[in-house]
């Protein structure tokens, strides 16, 4: 099968039906396009959320603190605790376990998120370090986002677009892209993964009002608006001249000929937003120090998925498939 995730079809048909029993107490469970199940606590929801870091060993450990995180903030929702499982090859050194787990420590303590437990192993069925992390959060069921989608509204995203996908090329190809780009530059770029959380952007937009969040991951930006779109029933209109990159991301995705719009893109944060609170939304991000551009519009479902180039062409936005980083020979 191809690298990656499961394509949507597939994974509906061999994982997502087979969900064990049926609980009234969970409120939100897996399906396409979302992250994160919510279980009722009564007046409190549980939010959790697992994801593991599959395509680079390269911080590690602060990636697998972010990706899971991200998800609860994704619901408006601070992650408040978190377990990770390691699986460690033989080869593995202390000295390297110990930077891991120090990425993880800094990265938790930086957001607030303790992490309070999971499990490390030494196995040779892996070649290199994978860990899967859990995170969970708690909010007032009263407080979540109950409104719907609808034609008009704002689709913002935060940040640059693409910083997980360039961090990770500049950490693992180095050497090649010397040819490229200045030293200055390909140190910049591995800096994007201090940039990788976006639990701040995701309490803000809680506390204005948003109709729907969710982070940008594997997929990368085309892949999460189809993601959130076919889930709430809507179409959507894109402006490819809108959608923010680095110029280093660029110079990189010209170079390995990938697409930066399905490059995993962590540290990015999709809001849909009503007109009035999206202007706020964006006055707001702005002011707490975090970039954040309207990209499209919400558009009846009849309209469909559509990206405007930036020729004038238009064109149809396709379910994600595997995501652009793993075109790049490791």
């Amino acid at each position: 099968m191809n690298i990656g995730k499961l394509d949507n079809d597939t994974l509906k048909r061999l994982v997502l039906n087979r969900h064990g029993a049926t609980r009234a107490d969970v409120l939100q469970g897996a399906s396409v396009g979302e992250d994160c199940a919510l279980v009722d606590f009564g007046d409190f929801v549980c939010a959790i959320s697992s994801d593991p870091i599959t395509a680079t060993a390269e911080e590690i450990g602060r990636l697998s603190v972010h990706v899971s995180c991200n998800d609860i903030a994704a619901n408006g929702i601070e992650p408040l605790g978190i377990t990770l499982t390691v699986l460690l090859p033989p080869e593995i050194t202390e000295s390297e376990i110990e930077e891991m787990m120090r990425q993880a420590s800094d990265a938790a303590a930086e957001i607030g998120v303790q992490i309070v437990g999971g499990h490390t192993e030494i196995t040779d069925k892996v070649t290199q370090p994978i860990i899967t992390s859990t995170a969970f959060g708690r909010a007032l069921k009263s407080g979540l986002a109950s409104d719907v989608c609808r034609s008009g509204d704002h689709i913002i995203v935060t940040k640059k677009l693409a910083m997980e996908g360039t961090a990770i090329i500049a950490a693992e190809k180095g050497d090649e892209l010397r040819s490229l780009l200045p030293e200055a530059e390909l140190l910049r770029a591995r800096s994007f993964v201090d940039s990788i959380s976006v639990v701040k952007e995701g309490l803000i937009a809680a506390e204005i009002g948003y109709v729907d969040m969710h982070d940008i991951t594997e997929g990368g930006v085309l892949g999460a608006v189809w993601e959130v779109c076919t889930l709430a029933g809507v179409g959507a209109e894109l402006e490819a001249r809108a959608l923010p990159f680095d110029d280093v991301t660029m110079q990189m995705c010209i170079f390995y000929d990938i697409n930066p719009m399905r490059l995993i893109s962590s540290g990015s944060m999709l809001i849909i937003a009503h007109p009035d609170e999206g202007t706020r939304m964006i006055s707001a991000l702005e002011i707490a120090g975090i970039e954040a551009t309207k990209i499209g519009e919400v558009r009846a479902a009849t309209g469909g998925l559509i990206l405007n180039q930036k020729d004038g062409s238009l064109e149809v936005i396709e379910p994600p498939s595997a995501d652009e980083i793993y075109r790049i020979s490791s």
